[in-house]
């Protein structure tokens, strides 16, 4: 369940729902997320069984979870093999968008830590 009392950052990958079943994975993997990870499915359509995910929804706050999280999300992506395009979008509205193909794993940390520190500061940009 993701805690209340964090801010929330939502990660999409634009109808990829194997890419972010992947990442799902990648990131409860790590203890530093613990708990801090969920799935956000699409509703259901008529006919349909169940939601396709739509989104994982990670609570970054204190604790340098959005180093962690920047860490993991850059690791994941740099391993890539195929064509993934993510984005990233704070609870105000920002968002990073990221393609896999020839991504800097250090560059993107700095991008999305830079990203999370704008919105616990209040979403001011710079």
């Amino acid at each position: 369940m993701v805690r209340s009392e964090s801010r929330r950052l939502r990660i999409g990958a634009g109808g990829a729902d194997d890419q972010l079943r992947s990442l799902l994975d990648w990131l409860r993997h790590e203890d530093g997320l613990r708990g801090r990870v969920q799935a956000q499915r699409a509703p259901v359509a008529q006919g349909e069984m169940g939601g396709a995910l739509d989104a994982l929804v990670v609570a970054v706050g204190s604790g340098g979870v959005g180093a962690i999280l920047a860490n993991c999300v850059s690791t994941w992506i740099a391993q890539r093999r195929s064509d993934v395009r993510i984005t990233l979008t704070t609870e105000d509205g920002r968002t990073l968008e990221v393609d896999a193909k020839g991504v800097d794993p250090q560059a993107l940390t700095r991008d999305i830590e830079r990203l999370l520190t704008r919105q616990e500061a209040g979403g001011d940009s710079g």
